[in-house]
């Protein structure tokens, strides 16, 4: 890479704005424990009670809950802080963006809600993604919920995408439109993710580094058939744009439809609580005592990839 930009060799990174890096023979642990506990003691919450999930199962915020919080700088501020925690912190991602949607105007349950994921922060201060040497194949898991905003109904879509069996990427975030099923929800979460990865695609070839055309896995059957239905029956301009989109993107390729029924649905962690957290958590490889969890971490198995070319191509394949 010196050869092509210009930079400066620094040494092994350690710390860096916030976050630890901690190596060893087999891999690299990527944390923000001091930061945790600064905003911890910031928020007088270091002896607070531990909880062992970010949000509370089954419980989506509304606009009109509670009281107006009469220190709306300070439910600002630590939002603030939480967003920046998600840069390694994905299992926090979702009960963040909820919070996150009622800077303009928080009540007080609101920051009970703030306060349920520093309690979960308490559990957890150590938690940080692990990774390890792997192979370079681009492997995205999209969902959406249906309608699960009480207010406007929108729907929450997410994205996680690995490289090898590193997560390199994730996100959670509100649709911008009202879908009208849960088929068109999922089809624009896939849409979305089609797009980062055709990004990510673009810098790896920057990098001059070669990948495999990849591979989205989504539960939806229906979204599927949608993205690679030759005969468009319907035509709202709004989902036709992401049907073109991801037909471009497969021009080249036969997609694949097989729904697996025994693949672990991983976004789910992005779109909503679920009673399986720990156990997907683990799933994205996030792990605490870095040290010790390098020497035998067991990563989950990715799903194979379909090599059909250098072309900028997407297997859509369904888990569930």
């Amino acid at each position: 890479m010196a050869r092509l930009f210009s930079m400066k060799d620094l040494g092994p990174l350690s710390y860096f704005l916030g976050m630890e890096v901690h190596r060893s023979a087999n891999g690299m642990h990527m944390a923000q424990a001091k930061y945790v506990m600064d905003l911890l003691t910031r928020t007088n919450m270091l002896d607070c009670k531990p909880v062992s999930t970010h949000a509370i199962n089954g419980h989506r915020l509304s606009l009109y809950d509670g009281e107006p919080f009469s220190d709306v700088t300070e439910f600002r501020s630590v939002v603030g802080v939480l967003q920046y925690l998600t840069f390694t912190r994905p299992d926090i991602a979702f009960a963040v963006n909820q919070v996150c949607q009622y800077m303009h105007r928080p009540t007080t349950t609101h920051w009970i809600a703030v306060k349920h994921i520093l309690r979960y922060l308490k559990t957890t201060p150590d938690h940080g993604l692990v990774y390890k040497p792997s192979s370079f194949n681009l492997v995205a898991y999209a969902d959406a919920d249906y309608a699960g905003d009480p207010d406007d109904r929108k729907s929450t879509g997410g994205y996680c995408i690995f490289l090898g069996n590193n997560l390199i990427s994730w996100s959670s975030n509100k649709q911008r439109g009202v879908s009208r099923s849960s088929t068109e929800s999922d089809y624009r979460q896939l849409a979305y993710t089609a797009a980062t990865i055709s990004w990510f695609r673009k810098l790896f070839n920057d990098l001059r580094v070669p990948l495999s055309p990849p591979k989205i896995w989504c539960d939806n059957i229906s979204a599927i058939s949608l993205a690679f239905n030759h005969v468009f029956h319907t035509r709202p301009r709004h989902v036709e744009v992401g049907y073109h989109y991801i037909r471009e993107k497969d021009e080249y390729t036969e997609g694949t439809f097989t729904k697996q029924n025994h693949t672990q649905p991983l976004v789910f962690y992005l779109t909503q609580v679920v009673f399986q957290f720990r156990h997907l958590q683990s799933k994205l490889h996030i792990r605490p005592d870095y040290v010790q969890d390098l020497e035998g971490v067991h990563c989950a198995s990715e799903p194979s990839i379909d090599v059909h070319g250098a072309t900028d191509v997407f297997t859509v394949v369904g888990s569930g």
